[in-house]
């Protein structure tokens, strides 16, 4: 398996609000299935930036075109080497 970087940039109108519970959905189902490890989104650039664990990229475009929101979204994937972050790492140790 390897890790994604997806970048989006979307509209919206009134149809995306009308789906947006349904697209939280899929994007929590994803999430409990370990597809789907982060989710941000930026209303004022109007960017989504995700990182998912798909075995090639045809594989997470096919996750991503499966969105109910996939209609406003154009965007990038792009296959990780080294992904950092606090949360993979071991807590401080605290001396008493």
């Amino acid at each position: 398996m390897n890790k994604f970087q997806i970048i989006v940039h979307f509209t919206m109108d009134d149809e995306f609000m009308v789906l947006l519970p349904a697209h939280r959905t899929y994007i929590n189902y994803l999430m409990n299935k370990g597809i789907i490890e982060t989710y941000a989104v930026s209303m004022e650039t109007q960017t989504v930036w995700m990182t998912m664990i798909a075995l090639n990229k045809e594989e997470a475009a096919k996750y991503m075109d499966k969105m109910p929101l996939y209609k406003y979204w154009q965007y990038a994937i792009e296959t990780l080497f080294i992904y950092d972050s606090t949360q993979y790492r071991f807590p401080a140790l605290q001396l008493n």
